[in-house]
């Protein structure tokens, strides 16, 4: 394979637009950063029984932590996990809300242990434990992986097909008017509106909404203006423990995935500098956090890193901003409930260009590292990984399972380390 770390160094990095911004600016794109990653944001909190608001809370507690950790240097924000969705519901309805947060104070601290071993180990083991010919595919599974989540709020449904919460044809014209505006924003505007593309769509898709009378408001007249989230405080329980630390360490090949993507968007190895070590470290520590205020683990978010590319924000003080405001939104009743109001064909809409933008980065990484898929062994590689990551594909054992990025993960890296590295 050939030395990641230093074709990263040869690469020239991509120009920063964010660079000469000046506060309000700066406040404008961090806003823009926490909307996009807000859908997801309080829908697994919404999924697994927790307090979005305290999820909002902790999100922006965890990716300060993580720019501490990381010397504010990788332009990342953190938020709910996905991964631990399954775990997580189980948990709550098994041991409760205060046990299950010790598991996750726990997988946070696995998390921290496996950023020592990086360090121990070195970047040059990652390297080789992850070439591109891993990493290409993983990261496109990240972005692919979602995409029937997004045709599926786009078409008015749920994001999992279940429910039709808006008419088809509605729904359609809503999502597309949204998409085509980010486009058209993102490629030809010019000054302040370089930055908000997806606020531009967002707001063109809820007048829209508003426009066909799909918008309830109830929840809005309902809630406070100032309101404390519910704050649970973790309870100690061994099986609960027991039970969630395995889960860590799957999603810890996610991280990497997406440390790997925001490194091929802004054309710097993060890798090196501040090195994975600490990127992981920053990862554990916020979800250790977290988990302290009953809210869930913390990862790396694959839609801010579209985000990041399509905006070309490149600049780690956006995110740090976008967490100051995720803090203070969550003691703000009524802004969480707006938010709640926008529906799920606007974002559907958008979510199909930053899902496909991940999808675009894991092929130009393979594309720039020339990994030929000419030879039977890539070719295996990839094509499985591809297949298991978007097909669905699910291995567990009792109530511990593997499914999506933390599955295809494992299976790429156990394919590249046991098949031939030459032909026979």
């Amino acid at each position: 394979m050939s030395d990641i770390a230093s074709e990263e160094q040869s690469k020239q990095p991509e120009q920063d637009i964010t660079a000469n911004l000046n506060v309000f600016q700066q406040l404008l794109a961090g806003s823009q950063m926490l909307f996009v990653a807000f859908g997801a944001l309080v829908l697994m909190p919404l999924i697994t029984g927790l307090d979005p608001n305290v999820a909002l809370f902790t999100a922006g507690i965890g990716t300060l932590l993580f720019h501490l950790v990381t010397k504010g240097q990788v332009p990342i924000f953190l938020a709910s996990s996905f991964a631990f969705i399954a775990p997580i519901a189980y948990g709550v309805q098994t041991w409760g809300i205060p046990a299950t947060m010790s598991g996750l104070f726990a997988a946070g601290v696995v998390y921290m242990l496996m950023s020592f071993a990086v360090k121990l180990k070195g970047v040059e083991f990652i390297h080789r434990l992850l070439p591109p010919v891993v990493v290409g595919p993983v990261i496109m599974v990240i972005g692919l992986g979602l995409a029937p989540v997004a045709v599926n709020m786009a078409l008015g449904k749920t994001g999992d097909a279940s429910m039709v919460l808006i008419d088809q044809n509605t729904a359609m014209i809503i999502s597309f008017a949204s998409l085509i505006t980010t486009l058209i924003v993102s490629t030809l505007a010019k000054g302040i509106f370089k930055l908000v593309p997806i606020f531009c769509g967002v707001i063109v898709g809820y007048l829209l909404s508003l426009f066909f009378g799909i918008l309830d408001f109830t929840v809005i007249s309902n809630a406070a203006w100032l309101s404390v989230p519910q704050f649970v405080t973790p309870e100690w329980n061994w099986h609960a423990v027991l039970f969630m630390i395995p889960v860590a360490i799957a999603p810890a090949v996610e991280h990497v995935g997406d440390i790997l993507a925001i490194s091929n968007v802004t054309g710097k190895n993060y890798l090196k500098k501040p090195g994975l070590h600490r990127t992981l470290f920053g990862d554990g520590i916020a979800t250790s956090a977290a988990s302290l205020f009953g809210g869930p683990p913390n990862t790396t978010y694959s839609e801010v890193t579209g985000a990041v590319m399509l905006t070309r924000n490149f600049n780690p003080k956006i995110m740090m901003w976008a967490a100051v405001i995720a803090i203070l939104l969550a003691f703000v009743g009524k802004f969480g409930a707006v938010l709640q109001t926008i529906p799920g064909a606007v974002m559907g809409g958008i979510m199909m260009l930053l899902f496909g933008t991940i999808a675009s980065v894991g092929l130009n990484t393979m594309i720039r590292h020339r990994v030929d898929l000419s030879q039977p062994r890539n070719m295996c590689i990839v094509s499985v990984t591809l297949v298991f990551g978007i097909g669905g594909m699910a291995l567990g054992i009792g109530s511990f399972s593997l499914q999506g990025v933390s599955l295809c993960g494992i299976v790429a890296i156990l394919l590249n380390l046991v098949l031939p590295r030459h032909r026979v």
